[in-house]
């Protein structure tokens, strides 16, 4: 099966919070991304977009709103054994279709891969344009203090359709 045409992106659903913990915590414990609970995934779950093969989560990010203006594309994952064959992509542009259809004017991502964010058309920014993000989550985070994510940011309002 070749998986970037056969895979569909879908909604997740609550039988999937064990399939996202789990690629959730093989980058968490890498240091590239922070851990979640199952309950911050059950809560959250509304959320995130995930595709899936033979019944095993292989990929998933979420949209997350800090206000009507802005959000952020968080926890987006692809299992490593399969990187490079466009499923972050594809969940990537479906989450800025839902963010456009919501209205939503600046799309924001904290990233170790800024290359990947940059082809989709975002750039590169400061976080302290984002105090909704650094106050309201970033503060409670173990590298608050020397955070090496790079923030990212597509506007919306000004991106072509």
């Amino acid at each position: 099966m070749n998986i970037t045409q056969d895979a569909q992106v879908r909604s997740a659903r609550p039988e999937d919070i064990p399939g996202i913990q789990k690629l959730l915590n093989h980058y968490a414990k890498l240091g590239d991304l922070l851990p979640r609970t199952k309950q911050d995934l059950a809560n959250n779950l509304e959320h995130f977009l995930l595709i899936e093969e033979k019944q095993t989560v292989i990929a998933c990010g979420s949209l997350e709103h800090f206000t009507p203006e802005l959000a952020e594309i968080r926890s987006l994952m692809v299992a490593p054994d399969i990187k490079g064959r466009g499923l972050g992509r594809r969940i990537v542009e479906q989450l800025i279709g839902i963010a456009k259809e919501r209205n939503v004017g600046r799309l924001m991502a904290l990233t170790y891969v800024p290359e990947f964010f940059h082809n989709l058309g975002f750039r590169t920014v400061t976080k302290e344009i984002f105090p909704e993000k650094v106050w309201g989550i970033c503060v409670n985070c173990y590298k608050f203090e020397n955070c090496d994510e790079i923030a990212v940011l597509l506007e919306l309002n000004q991106a072509k359709s």
